[in-house]
């Protein structure tokens, strides 16, 4: 009889556990279901109706998750208005000037670090985005852009960001490499006589090895020389012709409109 008690309270116990095990993993899987809904509407504006649904570990999972999020690192811009954003601010519609301020200068730019002009190469490009929106629009309504000025400024901005990372990119690889440019070359002269940059290039064998780089010629035969000289005085008589014509012209302007400025030569 003794043996029979232990084996009953041995498979009594062991159904116990078992259903604890279930109990557990049913608790676990209803846990997640739980956490995973609050983490959807974490943006809910009243969150602690999601946070009093849930057990008491998923609602420390929630506090740190929240903490989180609230000491995250990456920054977004809170104001967004969408499509709006190509077009300009309302208080700005129906005036014919627009006030701007100047374009940035190459001696500014140089004074910010690279995530400055990073920022600001995006600032301007939006800007840009929205003037040619509004041009494309008082093309549309045939009437006068406000203010064209601003796309102007907008693009002489871009253009010395883009000089100044140019700069620094060619500072950098010379420091590195010892190389101006990004991928080295040379000075070198086809059969016609031409110089021109060439880059160089990776080859899986060598040099000498290759049919295809042998194929070129950076020489220029002997007989080409006179048609060089003959090249050379075509352009030298062509650009000769150009200043007399343009010569001529100006003095014909001069004789009808005497009060007219000679521009400088």
């Amino acid at each position: 009889m003794t043996f029979v008690a232990k084996m009953a309270t041995s498979s009594s116990s062991g159904r116990i556990l078992s259903l604890c095990k279930q109990l557990q993993n049913v608790c676990r899987l209803s846990s997640q279901i739980n956490i995973q809904q609050c983490s959807a509407n974490l943006m809910n504006p009243n969150p602690f109706l999601c946070r009093q649904k849930l057990p008491l570990v998923a609602q420390c999972w929630y506090r740190q998750s929240t903490s989180l999020v609230q000491s995250h690192a990456f920054h977004t811009s809170i104001h967004r208005r969408g499509l709006d954003e190509f077009f300009d601010l309302p208080e700005n519609w129906g005036e014919s000037n627009v006030k701007s301020g100047a374009p940035w200068t190459a001696k500014q730019l140089r004074t910010k670090s690279n995530e400055d002009l990073h920022k600001l190469w995006y600032v301007l490009l939006k800007e840009k985005n929205m003037l040619l929106t509004l041009e494309q629009e008082a093309k549309r309504q045939r009437v006068p852009m406000p203010s064209p000025e601003r796309l102007r400024k907008i693009q002489r901005s871009m253009i010395r960001v883009e000089t100044v990372v140019t700069e620094r990119e060619t500072s950098l690889r010379l420091l590195q490499t010892g190389q101006e440019k990004g991928r080295p070359g040379d000075w070198r002269r086809n059969v016609f006589g031409y110089t021109y940059w060439y880059r160089f290039k990776e080859y899986a064998i060598p040099w000498y090895m290759n049919r295809r780089y042998k194929r070129k010629k950076f020489y220029t035969p002997k007989f080409v020389e006179p048609h060089i000289r003959l090249r050379i005085e075509k352009y030298l008589r062509a650009k000769f012709r150009k200043g007399n014509m343009e010569k001529k012209k100006l003095a014909q302007l001069q004789e009808r409109f005497p009060k007219m400025k000679v521009p400088a030569s």
